[in-house]
């Protein structure tokens, strides 16, 4: 009943706007930054002919939570990015509409407005936010729809016309429009509220293995993960970059290498944050890893030689970084410290 009054009263101030020739405008609404965002990291990124709106965020949360996008009605963006896994979901690699699952995991969806490379996915294919929600409509193993279609049942909606008047000012849907609101949704979408960040403001303390696993994290001749994940210095906890992990000797996943046609760049995928590891398992591009203790296991006994292995990868010919039990155990610890209950809880982001 509450959305219902809340998209009446959307609804009247732009017929009320329009009426009297008041010379409507979206609200604007900026980003709230979180403090430990406040130094150290790029200012976040919002295109200047996107700019966030409570309209604009309202219409693209509502299309990413409904299955009108998709060609049977069945499944939404949200089917794929649930709220309860951080915006991903529990399958190794995601399902479509025609239960045929494609090659990769669903990325979690946070804190994209601070992605300064501006290259989305996990092979860096979509060069915008707005670009990257094209896809899923019109992808074959995924929404599997068309955007002509799509658009058609927008402008066919009770809601949907006036919903777009009231965020971009005009009642011509296009494919252009819907994805910008989409990105507008995602973009508030911010993670910044583990323990460790209260940690890092001073709001709560670390138990001892967890204050250990962090020092193994930072270490380079131990866990060596700063160089690709940040540190506290840099708390998105990644770099936003392409890397070939050792994942494997051979690749049937070209990643990167398929977009740029480099050969250098293939088996190269983008890194994930560590934000969240408690809610997104499974784990990598397409979700070999089961648990986060495997994932472990791989960068400490598990690394595969191969021509693009990176550089950061220094100990390949020892397989990894040697970690015993408990300084794996340790790491584990520090690296759940990262989750944001608050995130996957907050009712703003849910349907």
């Amino acid at each position: 009943m509450k959305k219902g009054w809340y998209w009446i009263f959307l609804i009247f101030l732009y017929l009320n706007c329009s009426d009297d020739d008041t010379g409507y405008e979206p609200t604007p609404m900026p980003l709230n930054i979180p403090e430990i965002f406040s130094t150290n990291i790029i200012p976040p990124v919002i295109p200047s002919d996107n700019p966030q709106t409570v309209e604009g965020v309202a219409l693209g949360k509502k299309l990413f939570f409904d299955t009108i996008l998709s060609a049977d009605g069945t499944k939404s963006c949200a089917s794929c990015h649930s709220p309860q896994n951080a915006f991903t979901d529990n399958s190794p690699t995601s399902v479509g509409i025609d239960g045929i699952a494609g090659m990769r995991n669903s990325m979690p969806i946070f804190n994209l407005a601070w992605n300064d490379n501006e290259r989305f996915n996990w092979d860096g294919s979509a060069l915008s936010l707005e670009r990257q929600a094209e896809e899923p409509v019109q992808n074959p193993i995924e929404l599997h729809s068309n955007w002509d279609n799509v658009v058609d049942r927008l402008l066919a909606h009770p809601e949907y016309p006036e919903l777009f008047e009231l965020a971009f000012k005009t009642s011509t849907i296009t494919k252009e429009l819907t994805t910008k609101a989409i990105a507008q949704f995602e973009r508030t979408l911010i993670s910044a509220n583990s323990k460790f960040d209260q940690y890092t403001l001073g709001e709560a303390t670390l138990t001892a293995q967890e204050l250990n696993g962090l020092n193994i994290f930072l270490r380079e001749d131990k866990g060596d993960c700063f160089h690709c994940h940040g540190s506290p210095n840099s708390p998105l906890w990644t770099n936003n970059d392409f890397h070939n992990n050792g994942l494997d000797a051979t690749f049937t996943d070209l990643g990167l290498g398929a977009v740029t046609g480099d050969p250098s760049d293939n088996g190269k995928f983008r890194t994930p944050s560590l934000r969240n590891l408690a809610y997104t398992a499974p784990y990598m591009h397409d979700g070999r890893f089961a648990t986060l203790d495997e994932v472990i296991d791989h960068y400490s006994e598990g690394l595969q030689n191969s021509p693009t292995i990176d550089p950061l990868m220094k100990q390949i010919a020892q397989g990894g970084v040697q970690l015993t039990a408990q300084e794996k155990a340790d790491l584990k610890a520090f690296l759940l410290t990262l989750s944001d209950t608050s995130f996957i809880n907050n009712p703003e982001f849910q349907n």
